[in-house]
């Protein structure tokens, strides 16, 4: 049974694609039965490598609401240095998940009445032949491991048509990986 609402907040880098994997998201998610899907990306003066985010509303009901989150459910962390950088994990709700790209154990993360979720998804990208810096598939499958929110298989095929000539098979396969890989701890 799904939550009847899910808001979810992605943290990245400029040019790692947190949005692009929110939309993948978001799009899997309405398929599933969500009838509100609502994401707000925030854009200001990023550049490349700079600290960006996006929230993503999930909802069985219709979303009226289109304001960044500032209380999420799941916080999904696409490079763990943003946690030192940046207030990435402020507002979490109490039970919330945080999911990070990580090469660290579970255990180095700690926080109070949240479930933290780690994969290195950075490695990952490159055992399937891409650059390092291409987290946002892989962290996807963390994000369907650490929540069940959205089944991995409509979340691969998702992935395959949006990166279609663009080493879909290879994106995918990071997902699956980072699924398979992702350690859930407390």
């Amino acid at each position: 049974m799904k939550p009847s609402d899910m808001d979810i907040r992605w943290h990245g880098r400029g040019g790692q694609g947190a949005i692009t994997a929110a939309k993948i998201v978001a799009n899997v998610a309405f398929a599933s039965g969500y009838r509100g899907v609502a994401m707000i990306p925030t854009f200001g003066t990023e550049r490349r490598g700079a600290p960006v985010f996006t929230s993503l509303k999930l909802s069985t009901k219709d979303i009226y609401d289109l304001s960044p989150l500032e209380q999420p459910d799941v916080i999904v962390i696409l490079d763990e240095h943003l946690i030192a950088e940046a207030n990435v994990t402020g507002g979490i709700k109490p039970g919330g998940t945080i999911i990070i790209n990580t090469h660290k154990p579970v255990s180095a993360y700690v926080f109070d009445n949240v479930t933290t979720a780690v994969a290195d998804v950075s490695e990952i990208a490159v055992e399937v032949g891409m650059p390092r810096a291409i987290v946002n598939t892989g962290i996807i499958g963390a994000f369907a491991r650490a929540t069940g929110l959205v089944e991995i298989e409509p979340l691969l095929a998702a992935i395959e048509k949006e990166f279609d000539g663009k080493r879909a098979r290879r994106n995918a396969e990071a997902a699956r990986l980072a699924y398979e890989r992702t350690i859930i701890g407390v």
